[in-house]
């Protein structure tokens, strides 16, 4: 199988920590997120993928020079500028030779056990141009919504429709296998996406099918969902990976609750870490109290801060005594957020 990932975003609802680094190129208890998302491709029979790239398209090639990730052959292609969804798995597809084949297309920050293989037995036996995997969630407004019928043919796409109108809470979970004709669909050069535009076509000519899949499904784009993913692989969820790395420096009398510690990050004496992540290189020093707090490589927290809810990116500096709550580090303007 081939597939199409979709990595081109500018990662705005994570900044700052997507400042300097693509989403997907984040740690995720040691590994970029991208790895995580190859593998799971890879379980279901993917041999080589595509990569449609627009923000900071080097440090992806950078950090795979051989051109494999996760045992996948990788290919890369760099949007001219911004093609939206369809345009965007169009544009990788075609520049990757993969125009005439059937490909699974996904978006790079969806992290889910999610039987793809049953998705596709569904769209082959269905003689289906796409097909869309589902996944039910509390609250659909954020999300396009999906009816079926008793066959999975799509009745209607809606996108992000109020919560008390919503027809189903099974929405798009943002994995789809397309036929070559859906591909065709989307006119090159040209900003398309496919939840607004391609899809609903697709509905209204009764090719556009859908599947309901149960299993461990997240959107990974938002800091509280980013370190929930990373916590579930060393709570059992998803793994049991170590929490804290061999390779940090954690005082004996700190106290860690529900807190990643990654290598080469440094937590002082008499620190209190609740649902903290603290990435490769940070630094903790001593007497800090810190909940709900992301500290991203090469950051200092200085001695005795109080922070709760707090992002802070990528080479920064928190005062020593420093008490912040909800807020980012640097702050990002709320035009641009």
């Amino acid at each position: 199988m081939k597939a199409v990932i979709l990595v081109g975003g500018f990662g705005t609802r994570l900044r700052p920590l997507t400042l300097t680094t693509p989403k997907q190129m984040l740690p995720v208890v040691g590994r970029p997120m991208i790895e995580r998302v190859v593998a799971g491709l890879a379980r279901h029979g993917v041999t080589e993928a595509v990569l449609a790239l627009g923000y900071r398209p080097d440090q992806f090639s950078d950090a795979y020079p051989d051109g494999t990730i996760a045992g996948v052959e990788m290919h890369y292609a760099v949007e001219p500028e911004p093609l939206d969804t369809a345009g965007a798995i169009a544009f990788a597809a075609r520049e990757a030779g993969f125009e005439n084949e059937t490909v699974i297309a996904v978006n790079g920050d969806i992290l889910t056990d999610q039987d793809l293989t049953a998705l596709l037995e569904l769209h082959r036996s269905a003689g289906a141009e796409g097909t869309i995997a589902l996944s039910p969630v509390d609250d659909p407004s954020r999300f396009g919504v999906v009816p079926i019928d008793a066959d999975g043919r799509v009745e209607a796409f809606i996108e992000k429709p109020p919560k008390d109108e919503a027809p189903t809470n099974w929405i798009n979970a943002g994995t789809y296998v397309l036929e070559p004709a859906a591909l065709a669909r989307v006119e090159a050069g040209r900003k398309v996406s496919i939840e607004r535009e391609t899809f609903p076509a697709m509905v209204a000519e009764g090719v556009l099918f859908a599947k309901q899949l149960d299993g461990y499904w997240v959107d990974a784009g938002k800091p509280d969902a980013y370190f929930e993913v990373a916590l579930d692989y060393t709570n059992g969820v998803r793994g049991e990976e170590p929490a804290v790395s061999d390779a940090a420096t954690v005082a004996a009398d700190a106290t860690l609750v529900d807190t990643i510690v990654e290598a080469g990050a440094t937590v002082g004496a008499g620190c209190s870490l609740t649902r903290t992540m603290i990435q490769a290189g940070a630094t903790v020093e001593h007497g800090c109290t810190l909940t709900d707090v992301i500290v991203a490589r090469g950051s200092t927290v200085g001695a005795g801060c109080d922070l709760t809810t707090v992002v802070v990116g990528e080479d920064q500096w928190v005062t020593p005594g420093a008490t912040a709550s909800n807020m980012n580090l640097p702050e990002i303007p709320k035009h641009i957020k």
